[in-house]
């Protein structure tokens, strides 16, 4: 059995991800079985850190390596938090407060809690192999934001996003029907091509 790494320390993401891998039949792990510290997510865009995170879990374990990049993104925000998604909600991980934390800038900065802010959600999902190919896909979902956040599913910034064409939140959704429209479907299904070759 081929045998491939989730370079992540995010559950919820591993799972995600773990879900999106089921069918290629692959002996999958964390990262964490390996390691528990984390790359310098230096880079500039979401690609940038997903590489940096892919080629840093094959470096440790020789094994070919999946990583993803993903975050929201608000245009009226300038598109923050962005590649700081995970940064907002501090060393805790505490997405709660990072969503207080966007509801008050936004507050802030129109006054209006009514007014439907337009955002959407990135992911960019690497995979680095033993033999040096990198490969990079994106994938984007839009929609509005919903403040109180609304529903336990889900991780992240999940119960305050609302996907295009829907009324309910990400976290309001199954995860079994938002892994069919999310952002990380989206890239994946560009990726499938080439890992369905390994």
């Amino acid at each position: 059995m081929k045998k491939i790494v989730i370079a992540s320390h995010n559950d919820g993401k591993v799972e995600e991800i773990r879900g999106l891998l089921k069918k290629y039949k692959f002996k999958i792990f964390s990262l964490k079985k390996f390691s528990h510290i984390e790359p310098k997510e230096n880079g500039k865009t979401f690609i940038e850190n997903s590489v940096i995170k892919a080629v840093n879990a094959l470096k440790i374990t020789g094994l070919p390596s999946i990583s993803d990049d993903s975050g929201l993104c608000i245009p009226a925000l300038n598109n923050d938090p962005g590649i700081y998604s995970a940064r907002w909600a501090g060393k805790g991980k505490n997405f709660d407060l990072a969503s207080k934390k966007i509801e008050k800038k936004l507050f802030e900065k129109y006054r209006n809690k009514q007014k439907l802010f337009k955002a959407f959600f990135c992911c960019a999902l690497t995979i680095a192999l033993p033999d040096g190919a990198i490969k990079s896909f994106e994938g984007k979902v839009f929609g509005t934001l919903q403040f109180p956040p609304k529903g336990k599913n889900g991780f992240g910034y999940d119960p305050i996003f609302i996907p295009k064409g829907y009324k309910k939140t990400f976290g309001e959704m199954k995860y079994s029907f938002k892994e069919r429209i999310s952002h990380r479907q989206k890239a994946f299904k560009k990726l499938h091509n080439f890992i369905a070759k390994l």
